[in-house]
Order: C-alpha cells, then structure tokens, then sequence
C-alpha cells in the first residue's frame, strides 16, 4: 500500500490539477476605431508640434527636398536607375521620419525637441529599424520589378525615355497601360503604406520588434481601411502640392506629415500596461 492515498503505487496522482496558463507578460495593445475627423486632427496637432519646434523641422524639410530635387535630377538624366535611388532614400527615409516622431513624442511629453537627439533615437532599435527598412526595400524592389514587367509589356521597343515616359502617360491612346501602371503601383503602395503607417512610431514608442510592429501597422489599416484611406489620400496630395514648383513645399510639408504621424500612431493604438 501507498503511504499516500491520492497516488497510486503507479506514481501517478489520481486527480491531477487542471492546467492554468500563466498571464500575459508585458504590455498589450489595442487597436482603436477611428472616424473620418481623425486625420485631420492629426494633422492639426502636427501642425502645433511644427511651431513648437520651428528650427528643427527647417532642418528635415532641407533633407526632404534635397531628396526629392535628387529623384528628380535621376529622372532626368537616367531613368533607369530611379527605382535604385528611391531604393536609397527608402532607407534614409525612416529614420529622418523616426527623428520627427521623438520631436512630437517631447512635444506631447512637454520636453524640449532636441535636434541631436531626433537624428540619434534610432540608435538602441537599430535591430528592429533594420528589418524594417529590409521589408520595405524588398517591396520597393518588387514594384520597381513589377513597373518594368508593364513597361515591357506595353513598350516592346525597349524602355522609353524620360519624354517618352511622360508623353506615355498623357497620351490618350495609352489609356489601358496608364490604368494597369496604376493598379499595379497601387497595390505596392498600399502594401508600404499598410506596412509603414505606425510601425515605425510603435518602433520609437515600445522598442517593439520589427515584424510585430508591422502586423500591427497592418492589423491598423485593415481595422480602420476607409479612414486609413482618407489618410492616405491626403498624404498624397498634400505631397502632390508640395512638389510643385521644384518640390520647394517640402520645406513645409514633409516635417509636418512627420509629425501628423506620430499623432496617427497615438490616435490608433493603445497600450494597456
């Protein structure tokens, strides 16, 4: 006989306790329901975040628009490798736009933005930063692969130049390829844009990982896909206006689309400590 009589001489025990999992560890998000006015509340606040920090968002307004004049200088003189140099500033881009979410995210805290310190933030998620530049850069690639596949399909005398690209997608005659270009760089543009709308905020704000922070951008996105949209739609004419004439409203309109961001990332997610 056992001395114990809840286990049996088998060593097992008779009424073995249930299984209990154990609580979530760390913080837990929640992805918020937004409405229509929410985008341009975020630009309103990014709007006050650009005049409490005027010197600095002079500073990332002169990097946008040396970006843009230099995209511009390739299309002109060698289109071909303009999807390399988007490439180029796809990477540099994220962590100019990681300096204006630390100068909004003082802002908000009441802290003085310091220049130094935005263009140094990334430094302790270089890891996370890292992939996520990977992720973007390969969509990137793929659409630059994917508008040359259209340009060889429609063009099958070889790549237009620089003119013939612009007369292409006014002529009236090319109304099928302009549609298809369009669907095709749609598509990738949604996929970055789904990718990107607050991970790299999230990245800053939690030290959150690469691939975590990019389902949630997406899960943001899908959750709310018309405001998202309306979102979208905006950054893209106001981008749109800002490049016209010698993309000279960047000065203004890059920082502020920055800051808006970090607001966008804040107005969307919620952390539950």
């Amino acid at each position: 006989m056992s001395e114990n009589p809840s286990v049996p001489e088998s060593g097992l025990p008779v009424n073995p306790a249930p299984y209990v999992p154990p609580p979530p560890v760390g913080p837990r998000r929640e992805i918020l329901t937004l409405s229509f006015a929410d985008p341009f509340r975020w630009l309103a606040r990014g709007a006050k975040d650009l005049r409490c920090a005027k010197g600095i968002a002079v500073f990332y307004g002169v990097c946008f628009w040396a970006m843009a004049l230099l995209l511009w200088a390739v299309f002109s003189n060698a289109p071909e490798y303009t999807m390399s140099i988007m490439s180029g500033c796809l990477l540099v881009g994220p962590f100019l736009a990681m300096g204006l979410y630390d100068v909004s995210r003082r802002c908000e805290q009441g802290q003085a933005p310091d220049l130094v310190y935005s263009l140094t933030c990334w430094d302790t998620r270089i890891g996370s930063m890292g992939m996520l530049v990977l992720v973007l850069v390969v969509l990137e690639l793929l659409w630059g692969r994917a508008s040359l596949v259209v340009f060889a399909v429609f063009f099958n005398t070889g790549m237009p130049s620089t003119v013939g690209v612009l007369q292409a997608v006014f002529n009236p005659e090319n109304l099928e390829f302009v549609l298809v270009y369009l669907v095709v760089g749609g598509v990738f543009a949604g996929l970055v844009f789904a990718t990107s709308v607050v991970s790299i905020p999230m990245i800053l704000d939690r030290d959150t990982d690469a691939i975590s922070a990019s389902i949630t951008s997406i899960q943001v996105f899908l959750n709310n896909l018309p405001v998202l949209l309306l979102w979208g739609a905006l950054i893209s004419a106001l981008v749109f206006v800002a490049l016209l004439p010698w993309g000279a409203g960047l000065l203004l309109v890059g920082p502020w689309l920055g800051l808006a961001t970090w607001h966008a990332y804040r107005g969307s997610v919620r952390w539950l400590d």
